[in-house]
């Protein structure tokens, strides 16, 4: 019988200058992936060649997590960016981070994108096709990481690119497999008990419970775990622990 394998991401170097927030290194110990800021919702290109050089010391796959251009709004706030313009901003972040993944002995590996731009490209066609044009002018064929049935994941298997799906076990799902906005109550869990349990649960079963209650099949392939809550370290090294006590492999899909 195959054993079921997951990969684990995290997104890291989400500081800039002398502001940090990710626990970069000790998350490193635990994540096979990891989603690199570059620079437009955060990140500096300091920070951006440290978390390299600690992921390619470790192992860890590089991630370009790419964004719209919002540092002050932490690349959460809803924007009307041209398609033009995004594919160019996003094929010029990995471009960045590619230039620190290399020097580090590695290379990105994906590209996810991150906040307002992630839950947009879930249904929005033109904003997801965008971003798979950025990806395509970075060049490489990287897979994108997103929300299975997601536009994004209808662009990139449209343009040959591997599709990636993604579960999380800290935030609500919607019944139509969307997650429950941040605004909303509930959006995030915070029981680590619940946590892991939802976690090993979706990577099992291959299904996790609405808020409304209502079953919900997640397929995923990688399992976020967010670096910028409380006690997201112990959580995410509880999490890895549950899944490998459930006999479930971790490992990087790329």
């Amino acid at each position: 019988m195959t054993r079921i394998s997951i990969d684990l991401n995290a997104d890291l170097g989400e500081g800039f200058g002398r502001w940090t927030l990710t626990d970069d290194e000790r998350l490193l110990s635990v994540v096979t992936s990891a989603n690199v800021a570059c620079g437009f919702h955060a990140g500096d290109a300091v920070t951006m060649r440290r978390v390299c050089e600690l992921a390619a010391a470790r192992g860890v796959r590089i991630g370009a997590q790419v964004s719209y251009r919002d540092l002050a709004g932490f690349g959460r706030r809803a924007m009307d960016v041209p398609a033009a313009e995004l594919a160019a901003e996003v094929a010029y972040q990995i471009g960045a981070l590619e230039v620190f993944a290399r020097a580090a002995g590695s290379r990105v590996s994906y590209v996810k994108p991150h906040g307002a731009l992630y839950n947009r490209v879930v249904g929005d066609a033109e904003q997801a096709a965008a971003v798979v044009d950025g990806v395509l002018l970075a060049g490489g064929g990287l897979p994108v990481l997103g929300l299975p049935g997601s536009r994004l994941h209808e662009a990139a298997e449209r343009a040959g690119l591997p599709a990636v799906a993604e579960a999380f076990g800290d935030r609500a799902y919607r019944a139509d497999g969307s997650l429950l906005p941040r605004d909303r109550e509930g959006a995030v869990v915070h029981d680590p008990d619940a946590v892991v349990g939802r976690s090993v649960a979706m990577v099992r079963s291959g299904t996790v419970a609405a808020h409304c209650g209502t079953p919900v099949p997640v397929r995923a392939r990688s399992l976020c775990l967010h670096g910028d809550t409380p006690g997201a370290v112990e959580l995410a090294r509880r999490v890895r622990a549950g899944l490998e006590a459930a006999g479930v492999a971790v490992g990087a899909f790329a």
